[in-house]
Protein backbone atom coordinates (compact mmCIF):
# COMPACT_ATOMS: atom_id res chain seq x y z
CA UNK A 1 0.00 0.00 0.00
CA UNK A 2 0.92 3.21 -0.46
CA UNK A 3 0.22 4.83 2.53
CA UNK A 4 2.32 3.45 5.30
CA UNK A 5 0.19 4.56 8.20
CA UNK A 6 -2.99 2.27 6.74
CA UNK A 7 -0.27 -0.47 7.00
CA UNK A 8 -2.78 -3.69 6.29
CA UNK A 9 -6.41 -2.07 6.11
CA UNK A 10 -8.46 -3.46 3.33
CA UNK A 11 -6.71 -6.90 4.38
CA UNK A 12 -9.72 -8.88 5.56
CA UNK A 13 -8.10 -10.12 9.12
CA UNK A 14 -7.34 -6.62 10.20
CA UNK A 15 -10.97 -5.42 9.17
CA UNK A 16 -12.14 -7.86 11.78
CA UNK A 17 -9.89 -6.23 14.38
CA UNK A 18 -10.50 -2.79 13.61
CA UNK A 19 -6.91 -1.91 13.11
CA UNK A 20 -5.40 1.01 13.41
CA UNK A 21 -1.95 2.68 12.83
CA UNK A 22 -1.18 5.00 15.51
CA UNK A 23 2.59 5.55 15.97
CA UNK A 24 6.08 4.23 15.43
CA UNK A 25 8.71 4.81 18.02
CA UNK A 26 11.98 4.19 15.82
CA UNK A 27 14.48 4.40 18.38
CA UNK A 28 12.70 1.70 21.20
CA UNK A 29 11.89 -0.08 17.52
CA UNK A 30 7.76 -0.16 19.44
CA UNK A 31 4.86 0.62 17.38
CA UNK A 32 1.38 1.40 18.65
CA UNK A 33 -2.01 0.04 17.25
CA UNK A 34 -5.37 0.73 18.11
CA UNK A 35 -7.77 -2.43 17.92
CA UNK A 36 -11.69 -2.44 18.14
CA UNK A 37 -12.73 -6.55 19.35
CA UNK A 38 -16.27 -6.86 17.79
CA UNK A 39 -19.08 -8.43 19.83
CA UNK A 40 -18.82 -11.69 17.28
CA UNK A 41 -15.34 -12.51 19.12
CA UNK A 42 -17.25 -12.16 23.02
CA UNK A 43 -17.35 -15.99 24.18
CA UNK A 44 -20.40 -17.30 26.60
CA UNK A 45 -18.02 -15.83 29.45
CA UNK A 46 -18.02 -12.38 28.37
CA UNK A 47 -14.39 -12.12 27.18
CA UNK A 48 -13.04 -12.19 24.30
CA UNK A 49 -11.85 -16.11 23.10
CA UNK A 50 -8.15 -16.40 23.47
CA UNK A 51 -7.15 -17.15 20.42
CA UNK A 52 -8.30 -14.02 18.88
CA UNK A 53 -6.18 -12.18 21.64
CA UNK A 54 -3.43 -14.42 20.04
CA UNK A 55 -3.88 -12.39 17.06
CA UNK A 56 -3.90 -8.84 18.30
CA UNK A 57 -0.90 -9.88 19.87
CA UNK A 58 0.47 -11.47 16.78
CA UNK A 59 -0.37 -8.85 14.49
CA UNK A 60 1.16 -6.14 16.58
CA UNK A 61 4.49 -8.02 17.40
CA UNK A 62 4.62 -8.22 13.32
CA UNK A 63 4.23 -5.05 12.52
CA UNK A 64 6.85 -3.63 14.86
CA UNK A 65 9.12 -5.52 13.08
CA UNK A 66 8.38 -4.47 9.52
CA UNK A 67 8.29 -0.90 10.78
CA UNK A 68 11.35 -1.16 12.07
CA UNK A 69 12.85 -2.41 8.83
CA UNK A 70 11.46 -0.03 6.82
CA UNK A 71 8.20 -2.41 5.43
CA UNK A 72 11.29 -4.49 4.16
CA UNK A 73 11.10 -7.55 5.75
CA UNK A 74 7.65 -9.65 7.78
CA UNK A 75 8.34 -12.12 10.31
CA UNK A 76 7.42 -15.71 10.11
CA UNK A 77 6.47 -16.99 13.35
CA UNK A 78 8.13 -20.09 15.14
CA UNK A 79 6.59 -19.58 18.52
CA UNK A 80 4.56 -17.30 20.61
CA UNK A 81 4.07 -17.76 23.65
CA UNK A 82 1.11 -15.74 25.67
CA UNK A 83 -0.25 -14.84 29.02
CA UNK A 84 -3.84 -13.87 29.70
CA UNK A 85 -3.98 -11.48 32.80
CA UNK A 86 -7.51 -9.83 32.34
CA UNK A 87 -10.32 -10.79 30.59
CA UNK A 88 -10.01 -8.61 27.20
CA UNK A 89 -13.43 -7.23 26.77
CA UNK A 90 -15.46 -6.04 23.31
CA UNK A 91 -14.04 -2.85 22.41
CA UNK A 92 -11.36 -0.58 21.72
CA UNK A 93 -7.89 -1.79 22.78
CA UNK A 94 -4.03 -0.53 22.02
CA UNK A 95 -1.75 -2.98 21.21
CA UNK A 96 2.13 -1.91 21.52
CA UNK A 97 4.89 -4.33 19.99
CA UNK A 98 8.62 -4.23 19.81
CA UNK A 99 11.80 -5.32 18.54
CA UNK A 100 13.47 -7.35 21.47
CA UNK A 101 16.86 -8.34 19.15
CA UNK A 102 17.24 -9.20 15.05
CA UNK A 103 19.66 -10.98 14.24
CA UNK A 104 19.71 -12.23 10.30
CA UNK A 105 18.34 -15.71 10.76
CA UNK A 106 16.06 -14.93 13.66
CA UNK A 107 14.05 -12.01 15.81
CA UNK A 108 12.42 -12.00 18.87
CA UNK A 109 9.39 -10.01 19.59
CA UNK A 110 7.51 -8.66 22.92
CA UNK A 111 3.65 -7.45 22.45
CA UNK A 112 1.52 -5.84 24.98
CA UNK A 113 -2.53 -5.70 24.82
CA UNK A 114 -4.18 -2.88 27.39
CA UNK A 115 -7.65 -1.29 27.80
CA UNK A 116 -8.76 1.87 26.90
CA UNK A 117 -7.77 2.71 30.80
CA UNK A 118 -3.97 1.66 30.22
CA UNK A 119 -4.76 -1.34 32.21
CA UNK A 120 -2.35 -4.63 31.01
CA UNK A 121 -4.86 -6.88 29.58
CA UNK A 122 -2.09 -9.72 27.98
CA UNK A 123 1.16 -10.06 26.93
CA UNK A 124 3.14 -12.08 24.59
CA UNK A 125 6.65 -13.01 22.90
CA UNK A 126 7.71 -14.58 19.58
CA UNK A 127 10.55 -16.07 18.16
CA UNK A 128 10.42 -15.90 14.45
CA UNK A 129 12.46 -16.00 11.07
CA UNK A 130 12.99 -12.64 9.46
CA UNK A 131 11.60 -12.76 5.53
CA UNK A 132 11.27 -10.76 2.50
CA UNK A 133 7.56 -8.92 3.16
CA UNK A 134 4.91 -10.38 0.63
CA UNK A 135 4.24 -8.00 -1.87
CA UNK A 136 7.27 -5.75 -1.19
CA UNK A 137 8.86 -2.94 0.34
CA UNK A 138 5.59 -0.04 0.75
Amino acid sequence: MSDRTTHALGAAHADLMGVKFDSFDREREEITLRFRAPDSFITPRGSVQGGLVAGFLDEVMGWAHVWATDHAEAPLNLDISMSLLKPVLAGPLIGKGRVIRRGRKVIFLEGELFDEAGKLLARATSTAIPTPRPGGAA
